[in-house]
This record gives C-alpha cells, sequence and structure tokens, in this order.
C-alpha cells in the first residue's frame, strides 16, 4: 500500500523531545496537570468502589507530584519510567501512568474510569498516524491498544491497513518500540499475568455483581449515542494483582450481540506493565457453554465457573 499523508493529533499533555528545557512556568503547570489526572483517577476510584488504600496512593502521588522542584517531562526525559519510580511517593504502577502521560498526552486507564476511552485518539499520539488513518486501523484490524499496534506493525496485519506502506509501518515500529520502551521499562517480564482461576473468578465476580445491580455505571462514550450510563465497573483485588474489569464495548462485541457477554479484564501489580484478557463464553470445542479465557483456552480446561480447579 502507497502511505497516505496524514496529520497526527496529540492529546492535553504535549509530548516533548528529550533535549528541550521549558521556563519554571511551564513546567509547573505541566506538573500541576500531571497531578490534576491522577486526582481525578482517585476520585473516581472511589465513587466506582475500589479499595481505599489503592485510592489513597494515587492521591499520595499527585501530592509528590505537586510539590516537585524538578520538570516532570525532564526527569522522565532524562530517565523514562524508571526516573519517575525513584521520585518519593510514586511507586512503579503510577510511575507508569505518569510516563503514559508524558509519553502520549493521554491515560488510557484514567479514560476507561470516565468512560471514554477511544482508540483512535490513542493512535494519534503516534508519529505518521492521524485521525483517519487511526480510524482505518480500529476497523479494520479492530485493535484498542499501543501493544497490539505494535504487534500489526511487527506480524504484517498493518500493511492490510489502506494508508499503510512499508515506509510508514517501519515508521511506527520504530516510534512504538522507544515510546513503549520508556513507559513500560521495569523490572519483572512484560509477559507476566494471572493464572487463568483467578481470571475466571474475577469474571465471575463481576457478572455477579453487574447481574444484580450492584456495581457502579458509567456512559461510555462510544456506541452509546443515547448517554446511558449503562456499563458496570468493578475494581477489585486477588493478592497482589488489582482488577478493573467492563463488558466489553466494541464495535465487534456489539456487531455480534455479545456486549453482554465478552468481560474485559484489565490487570496489573506493582513492577509490571498493565495487560488485559478478555472472558467469553466459548461456543464450540470441549470447552462449549463455559466462560473460557480468549488465549488461553487450554488452561481453562477443567476449571469450574467458580474459578477453581475441578
Amino acid at each position: 500500500m502507497k502511505d497516505e499523508p496524514d496529520t497526527g493529533g496529540r492529546g492535553a499533555l504535549q509530548p516533548q523531545g528529550a533535549g528541550g528545557q521549558r521556563d519554571a512556568a511551564a513546567a509547573h503547570q505541566e506538573n500541576a496537570a500531571v497531578a490534576d489526572r491522577l486526582r481525578q483517577a482517585a476520585g473516581l476510584l472511589a465513587a466506582q468502589g475500589a479499595n481505599p488504600f489503592r485510592v489513597s496512593a494515587y492521591r499520595r502521588a499527585a501530592d509528590a507530584v505537586e510539590r516537585l522542584d524538578d520538570d516532570l517531562r525532564h526527569v522522565f526525559s532524562a530517565g523514562g519510567r524508571m526516573a519517575i519510580d525513584a521520585i518519593p511517593g510514586i511507586g512503579p504502577s503510577l510511575a507508569g501512568a505518569i510516563s503514559e502521560l508524558l509519553a502520549t498526552g493521554g491515560w488510557s486507564f484514567l479514560e476507561r474510569l470516565k468512560g471514554a476511552s477511544d482508540p483512535e485518539a490513542l493512535f494519534c499520539s503516534i508519529p505518521g498516524i492521524g485521525p483517519k488513518l487511526a480510524h482505518r486501523v480500529h476497523a479494520v484490524l479492530r485493535i484498542d491498544t499501543l501493544e497490539e499496534l505494535e504487534a500489526a506493525a511487527h506480524d504484517g496485519r498493518l500493511l492490510t491497513v489502506p494508508g499503510f506502506g512499508a515506509r510508514r509501518v517501519a515508521e511506527v515500529r520504530t516510534s512504538l518500540a522507544a515510546l513503549l520502551g520508556r513507559i513500560s521499562r521495569v523490572s519483572q517480564s512484560r509477559g507476566e499475568e494471572p493464572d487463568v482461576a483467578t481470571l475466571l473468578d474475577v469474571d465471575r465476580e463481576y457478572r455477579d455483581k453487574a447481574a444484580r445491580g450492584v456495581l457502579r455505571r458509567i456512559a461510555p462514550k462510544r456506541f452509546n449515542p443515547s448517554g446511558e450510563a449503562w456499563l458496570p465497573v468493578l475494581h477489585t483485588e486477588r493478592g497482589p494483582w488489582h482488577f478493573s474489569v467492563l463488558y466489553s464495548n466494541t464495535a465487534r462485541a456489539h456487531e455480534l450481540g455479545r456486549s453482554g457477554d465478552w468481560v474485559v479484564v484489565y490487570f496489573h501489580r506493582d513492577g509490571a506493565p498493565e495487560g488485559r484478557r478478555t472472558a467469553v463464553t466459548e461456543t464450540h470445542g470441549p470447552g462449549r457453554g463455559c466462560r473460557t479465557i480468549r488465549g488461553r483456552e487450554q488452561e481453562c480446561l477443567g476449571i469450574d465457573p467458580t474459578g477453581h480447579s475441578g
């Protein structure tokens, strides 16, 4: 495919080159903007029933950023996520959140809490991808995250999207490698996940509480022309793992009438980047009729609906 001209978009927090120096007023303003995002997340987590200790961690991080004498962006430019983690009051997980804000101008976790998750806007944070190409990527490949975009850029799928030629795909791979490396550089493996029994038990808790109507509901901006607050959200924990759980609000789920069956489970623990898996009711094969974790189907065989080994 021939590369087509496209103008990249940016979020409210503007990414900046590693060597840039700014005056104290500009640095203070952006530090305050990051602190404000952290407090927004704390408020939404509290309203949605998250663990109070988790809420307090976000507020402590906001205070730490607001008290910081240094330019937060300069700290990030000089040392990446690890330098943010070294700031007193900010742990590994929140260092990742702040790094994402500084690198992309947005924060996917906060957007999910607000019901405003927009993969197309996220893709626009990558040089060479503007609104038109971002829309095509999402429509053709049905992906939602930068990690999925990176995989598509490497396995050839991105080349199938009109407007992407070999040169643009190579540029996207280079940009994503640098961006995701700075955001997610941690000591543990990127692939670390909870076991499937834990994921299935979180799925069970979410569906049970959603059915009983005890979860806070948010009004997603996508596929919701009436603005109805219909999407239940759960924040829960298992050991060191933190989970945020919602029904899938993707075009594909709505097209297939599975938006009330597909459950997206986001998870993270300190020292590791966020991951996600989708739980569905299997429609064929040996696990037909049972809940299963997409991509880990074989591991789910022999586990009962409560998430314990059978």
